[in-house]
């Protein structure tokens, strides 16, 4: 019996969980996305070429990892399509290592309009959707009347796609959302012949057969912790569970199988579309870190939000997560600073101060309180552990006592290069 270590984030996503998950994945015999769809982006850089992947997990260019889309995702196959012509260059065997499960939720191209036409009718109060058509798929999978990707193995397949999309079509008239409709169905059908040449499991059974046999498994998240749907900022969240809890549900897995949880944070903090940002930067400097980490979105290329970090925030993720390891990314951004600054509560407008993460972030006057720490001020190119220079060792230490949780990875740049190791168990 092997246990299924979990690695996810835990800040509002883009913590750089794809570079992680290809420097882990030497260890693990199988690499497992749990939940979400197209909307994640994991970016994996090695021999000078930059990676994006969105809905295959990040174990992929490991020839010897077998990778599974597990129940929980949601899958867009003309998305998927497109990703698998993009690996073909690199001559892996994906038809070999990849397994998608039956159970997953498909995204039918109405999907993707009805994100338009909802966001749109939001007005100023839109969530900042990717506008992959998550929402409604997640949607149409809790009214029950989703499809899955193994309908499409059904001799009327053909009949449950149009009823579904029948149903969209009302929707969208309302919203006046124009579109080709011939277009989008050709474009659907090649994708869904493409998909139904892969492996299509129960994948359920094929996880707790690696477990049995002892295999060593990781279960990749996407997003982050602070948007999840019952745990997030509410309602600017996503629409499935980001949490370890979320792998139990999205893989099939008995909580007691779960191992080591990897938490993934940036040395700062960066949110993409709205909500509540208590330490966001409006200032010079918030403009400072989007240029020194490139916090552009890897899937909408949307500039990302940027503020210091947030022990609050963190704490509470830890916390719901059962946060084993804390993995910290993009230490090398802060290089720039003369001065850091850290989050350690939140005072809100009735003057008290507090650790805990209010109910109502979103019209709660949060002012976060800051502890003034010494930037490090030098590139942290090429170096390896001994060499970190004494004030990051110091910011280091202070997180790992504040958060109670060793940080055993620091990353100091994009390449899988770039990670200094540090008290591995």
């Amino acid at each position: 019996m092997s246990k299924v270590d979990v690695l996810l984030g835990l800040q509002w996503g883009d913590e750089g969980k794809g570079k992680i998950v290809d420097v882990l994945a030497p260890k693990y015999d199988v690499v497992a996305r749990f939940q979400g769809g197209p909307n994640a982006g994991h970016t994996l850089e090695f021999d000078g070429i930059k990676h994006v992947l969105h809905q295959i997990p990040s174990g992929i260019f490991r020839e010897k990892t077998r990778n599974i889309i597990g129940n929980g995702v949601v899958l867009d196959p003309i998305v998927f399509k497109k990703e698998i012509e993009g690996l073909q260059k690199f001559n892996l065997n994906v038809k070999a290592n990849l397994y998608i499960s039956k159970k997953a939720t498909l995204i039918v191209p109405t999907h993707r309009l009805l994100d338009q036409a909802y966001e749109k009718a939001k007005g100023e109060n839109k969530i900042g959707s990717t506008l992959k058509g998550i929402g409604p798929s997640y949607q149409d999978k809790i009214g029950r009347q989703g499809l899955r990707v193994g309908d499409i193995l059904a001799d009327n397949f053909k009949d449950k796609f149009k009823k579904l999309t029948d149903i969209h079509f009302e929707i969208l008239n309302k919203h006046q959302i124009e579109f080709n409709w011939n277009e989008l169905e050709a474009q659907f059908n090649d994708a869904v012949n493409f998909l139904r040449q892969f492996q299509l499991v129960d994948s359920e059974y094929v996880i707790n057969k690696e477990i049995t046999s002892g295999s060593t498994i990781l279960a990749e998240g996407a997003q982050g912790s602070l948007l999840d749907i019952d745990f997030g900022s509410y309602p600017f969240v996503t629409s499935s569970n980001t949490v370890t809890a979320g792998a139990c549900t999205g893989l099939g897995v008995a909580p007691r199988h779960i191992g080591e949880v990897y938490g993934i944070f940036k040395a700062y903090s960066t949110r993409v579309g709205s909500g509540p940002f208590p330490t966001e930067l409006l200032d010079e400097q918030g403009e400072k870190l989007r240029k020194e980490g490139n916090e552009f979105g890897s899937t909408t290329g949307r500039p990302r939000r940027c503020g210091w970090i947030d022990i609050p925030s963190l704490k509470y993720s830890i916390m719901i997560n059962g946060v084993t390891q804390l993995l910290m990314m993009k230490a090398d951004v802060l290089s720039i600073f003369p001065t850091i600054r850290v989050c350690t509560q939140y005072q809100l407008k009735d003057g008290s101060v507090t650790e805990a993460l209010p109910y109502e972030m979103i019209h709660e006057k949060i002012v976060p309180v800051y502890k003034e720490m010494k930037g490090w001020n030098v590139s942290l190119k090429g170096i390896d552990e001994k060499s970190l220079p004494a004030e990051l060792v110091q910011y280091v230490s202070f997180l790992e006592q504040q958060l109670g949780v060793p940080i055993t990875l620091i990353s100091t740049g994009p390449d899988r290069t770039q990670t200094i190791l540090r008290n591995q168990r």
